[in-house]
């Protein structure tokens, strides 16, 4: 199973995280029939752009925990200050891709960036 993880601002475009997670798919020659789930940090569960994009994708709309997203970020490669400043969490969207595709994920492709969103996949055997 393939998660795609987002991280968003509050003004991002659903329209704008589709785009980004076919890009990603695209990157890893990854068909979209292999995604399993669209992931994003639990403090985003009021935000409308996730769960547009996830219904867009026909996929379900994942929402990590704080403590999930804080177990699988050190397992993350990136680091973004702006994210740490603004979120708690040095790279969401890894954090997000690699804790909804469970605890022995691996990531697939690093977080790539978007206008106002980050897109990163992670390859697991259980949501």
């Amino acid at each position: 199973m393939i998660v795609a993880g987002i991280g968003c601002r509050k003004e991002c475009d659903a329209g704008e995280i589709v785009r980004l997670v076919e890009a990603a798919l695209l990157q890893v020659s990854a068909p979209r029939a292999a995604l399993t789930a669209l992931a994003a940090p639990a403090f985003k569960a009021d935000a409308v752009a996730p769960r547009e994009a996830a219904t867009a994708l026909g996929l379900p709309l994942l929402l990590v925990s704080d403590a999930d997203l804080k177990s699988a970020e050190p397992r993350a490669v990136t680091k973004s200050t702006a994210a740490l400043k603004a979120t708690g969490l040095a790279s969401v969207a890894e954090s997000a891709a690699l804790a909804g595709a469970g605890a022995g994920a691996t990531l697939l492709l690093p977080r790539i960036k978007g206008h106002g969103v980050t897109c990163a996949l992670a390859e697991g055997t259980a949501p």
